[in-house]
């Protein structure tokens, strides 16, 4: 049985694209790359945590599509008198 040694941290940008972290795991070390800009970076703690930053600073993109509705940046709704 093969091991999953990669998962992916994903989110979207205020224009709806894409944008997919992955980190690699490698006995204790991880490394980040980022699938839009090639971004490479060794972590060997908070690995997840540095690659929603990436995606925040680099790409704008900070909706998780994972996170419970109320958790979501709210858009832009009228505001009634």
């Amino acid at each position: 049985m093969a091991h999953n040694d990669t998962s992916k941290v994903r989110r979207w940008d205020q224009h709806g694209r894409e944008h997919v972290v992955r980190v690699r795991r490698t006995g204790v070390q991880r490394t980040i790359r980022c699938d839009t800009c090639g971004w490479r970076r060794g972590a060997q703690f908070l690995p997840w945590l540095k690659a929603e930053e990436h995606l925040a600073q680099a790409h704008q993109a900070t909706v998780d599509p994972t996170a419970p509705r109320g958790d979501r940046p709210a858009r832009a709704a009228a505001v009634k008198p």
